[in-house]
C-alpha cells in the first residue's frame, strides 16, 4: 500500500528535506539557504548578520561559515559560544531556526583546509588593513590603494590567511516551519537529546 502521508507530516521526510536544502546551499549560489542570518551575543549585546554557508555535514550535525578574526562577533563567541542561524526559503515556504554551539578555528588544520578551497576573489576581504566594523573618517573598502587599483596575485592573497577564521556550528536543535494555505506545520528536532516533536505553528 502506498504511503499517502505528505512529506511535511513525516519526521524522517522532513529531515531529508532539511539536509537536501542545506547541502544544496553550499554550492548553489542562488539558494536562499546559502545566506542565513547568524545571531550571537550575550544578555547585554545581541547582534545579527548575514553569513555565507560554506559547509553542511549531516553526519556530524554541523554547519560552517568563514569570518575575519578581527570581526566583533569573535569576542562575542569566545564569551558565549551559543548562537543561532535562521534560514528562509520563500518558494519552498520553509523556515529553519537552528540553535548551535560554535567553535572558532584560527590558524589550525581546519582553517588550512578551508583556505586552500577559498577562491582568489573571496580572499580579498581578508586583506583589509583594519578589521570589519573599524571606524573610518571617509567611505572606504579598507583595502590598500595598490590592491584596489591593480588587484592582487594568489601569492599576495596568502597575507590574508592570518585574518581568516572558520566558525563551526554544532547543531543543538532545529525548529522547522512549513507555511501552507491549508494549515502550517511546525516541528522541533532536538539533536542534543535525540528527540523530535510537533509544535503548534
Amino acid at each position: 500500500m502506498t504511503n499517502t502521508v505528505p512529506y511535511y507530516e513525516d519526521f524522517s521526510e522532513i529531515k531529508k528535506k532539511i539536509w537536501l536544502m542545506l547541502d544544496d546551499a553550499v554550492t548553489n549560489r542562488s539558494s536562499p539557504f546559502r545566506i542565513p542570518v547568524f545571531v550571537c551575543g550575550d544578555q547585554s549585546d545581541f547582534d545579527g548578520r548575514i553569513v555565507v554557508l560554506r559547509k553542511s555535514d549531516q553526519y556530524s550535525n554541523m554547519l560552517q561559515f568563514h569570518s575575519d578574526i578581527r570581526s566583533d562577533k569573535i569576542p562575542k563567541l569566545k564569551k558565549n559560544s551559543n548562537a543561532a542561524l535562521i534560514f528562509y526559503d520563500k518558494e519552498e515556504k520553509i523556515q529553519l531556526r537552528v540553535k548551535v554551539d560554535c567553535i572558532v578555528n584560527h590558524e589550525n588544520e581546519i582553517t588550512e583546509q578551508s583556505w586552500l578551497k577559498t577562491a582568489h576573489i573571496s580572499r580579498k576581504c581578508y586583506l583589509v588593513n583594519n578589521g570589519p566594523g573599524t571606524e573610518t573618517d571617509e567611505p572606504s573598502s579598507g583595502l590598500s590603494e595598490d590592491i584596489e587599483k591593480s588587484g592582487f596575485t594568489m601569492e599576495q592573497s596568502e597575507e590574508g590567511y592570518k585574518n581568516f577564521t572558520v566558525i563551526q556550528c554544532n547543531i543543538k536543535s532545529i525548529e522547522w516551519l512549513y507555511l501552507a494555505a491549508k494549515g502550517h506545520r511546525r516541528a522541533r528536532f532536538d539533536i542534543t537529546n535525540d528527540n523530535q516533536n510537533w509544535l503548534i505553528p
